[in-house]
């Protein structure tokens, strides 16, 4: 997969006093775009849940480029950074792009595998390995 995009509205419920976005809804709307990724490869709710293993991260971090308003039409780009052979740690950067040509801002992570019932970190399974294979890479594109 070269590329990955889904798109997002801004809402109301988003602005701020400033009648501007809220810097949290960047992170949220770049969270939103890492589960569905996750969920197009076959890392689903119920996958992980069976699983008893969840993303965590470490580390998340938004450097603004522009600002979003109400009426912005906007996309979130993700793309794996980089990560370990086994997959257990990981950095995805997305990229919102506002009205087509206009980047917003780029959302860093760093995250790892948790094992949920051991609370503890852990190499994810097979078929989560061969999902983040699959995924867009910041170098590809």
């Amino acid at each position: 997969m070269k590329q990955f995009v889904i798109k997002a509205e801004i809402r109301w419920s988003d602005i701020d006093p400033n009648f501007h976005v809220l810097h949290s809804k960047y992170y949220d709307f770049c969270a939103n775009a890492r589960l569905v990724i996750l969920a197009q490869h076959g890392i689903t709710m119920d996958t992980i849940k069976q699983e008893h293993i969840g993303p965590i991260l470490f580390r998340e971090e938004c450097v603004f480029k522009r600002e979003l308003l109400f009426g912005d039409q906007i996309e979130v780009h993700v793309k794996l950074l980089k990560a370990t052979a086994d997959y257990s740690r990981w950095s995805f950067v997305n990229e919102i792009w506002k009205n087509g040509d206009t980047l917003a801002a780029v959302v860093t992570v760093d995250g790892a595998w948790m094992d949920t019932e051991k609370r503890k970190l852990a190499v994810p399974p097979e078929s989560f390995q061969q999902a983040f294979a699959a995924m867009p890479r910041v170098d590809e594109v």
